[in-house]
């Protein structure tokens, strides 16, 4: 491991100082980036992210991915967690927080709308960042591959009924082009380019399996510098919002850290009890606990306003993701010796 990954951590953390002071600073500078955006989604954090993801995608070795069939249970948990567990336990925990325990803190009106906002966060499982998660487990792959693209598949028929079920409202509509241009970005597009370039290393080498791990060992640096300068960006975007309103910063993560945490410890001995190997188990249990933010950023701006609390909330989950599931990495990483090895 180099060290890159073995201070990864501190890297982070030192991303976040270093994005919020630039954010303080020179907030023209990150307004005019924030400005490269279509459809919610910021193109130059999409270029970073799809850096990220491209050598991941190298690694999928598409004749492989028919076996997995043969270990149909992590998909099936995974599929379980997202849309049978996670968007409840969110709106259960939201509503204990807000209209319990923060509720003599915070505007019942307020409140409502912080609410709407980690609902949505609950009800959009994570389709890029999850790739990232997996490779820092060492996880397969191509198993990786097909729970992302299944969760894909689910979230175009049941986003919009389980967000309109739990907000209470009948007009969610879907941002179809938030949702197919992150997909094609972060999906589509980098797994053509991986399989281009896995073709070009296996047919160039005559040692094709030591030529991928070169290749991959070689991109990892570039890898932590995409992950780390996303960072510096989403923390800069919200320079402002951090500093003026830390209170409210603060009682919206809570939430989500207890959701997290919680869906994570769910599928972890879940995970357990049904023996998954550590490389399916992994990505299993980080898939379900990160989030689509793009997508739930998206639509609490067309259902509630630019300014409002319930996008607030989601750009919390933003800032919240990266250090907390980095730390769950960590954790599965640390026990990985609790998991069957096949």
């Amino acid at each position: 491991m180099g060290v890159f990954e073995r201070f990864l951590s501190a890297w982070v953390a030192l991303a976040i100082i270093a994005g919020t002071a630039l954010g303080s600073f020179f907030p023209s500078v990150f307004e005019w980036l924030s400005a490269f955006e279509f459809a919610q989604v910021n193109l130059i954090i999409a270029v970073l992210i799809w850096l990220m993801i491209y050598p991941v995608m190298v690694q999928v070795n598409f004749a492989a991915i028919t076996q997995i069939a043969k270990e149909p249970k992590g998909l099936i948990l995974t599929v379980i967690i997202n849309w049978l567990v996670k968007p409840f336990t969110m709106a259960l925990v939201g509503w204990l927080f807000f209209k319990g325990i923060f509720a003599d803190f915070i505007e019942p009106e307020t409140a409502n709308e912080y609410l709407a906002g980690v609902i949505l966060l609950g009800v959009a499982p994570c389709t890029a960042m999850v790739f990232i998660w997996s490779q820092l487990t060492k996880g397969d792959a191509n198993y990786t591959l097909v729970q992302v693209s299944v969760n894909d598949i689910i979230m175009i028929f049941a986003f919009a009924p389980i967000a309109a079920l739990l907000l209470g409202v009948t007009d969610i509509i879907v941002p179809w082009q938030t949702l197919l241009l992150s997909v094609g970005l972060y999906v589509i597009a980098p797994l053509i380019a991986g399989f281009i370039t896995r073709q070009y290393i296996t047919r160039s080498n005559s040692d094709s399996d030591k030529a991928l791990a070169n290749f991959d060992q070689n991109m990892k640096p570039w890898s932590i510098v995409g992950l780390l300068l996303t960072v510096v960006l989403l923390f800069g975007f919200q320079a402002e919002v951090l500093l003026s309103r830390p209170l409210d910063i603060a009682m919206i993560a809570t939430p989500l850290l207890v959701q997290t945490y919680g869906v994570f410890a769910i599928t972890f001995i879940i995970a357990l009890l049904i023996k998954l190997p550590h490389r399916i188990a992994a990505p299993a249990c980080l898939i379900g606990t990160s989030n689509f933010f793009e997508l739930a950023v998206a639509v609490a701006i067309s259902l509630f306003g630019l300014q409002s609390g319930a996008a607030l909330a989601t750009v919390v989950g933003v800032l919240v993701e990266v250090p907390v599931m980095l730390s769950l990495v960590w954790f599965a990483n640390k026990t990985k010796h609790w998991f069957a090895s096949s």
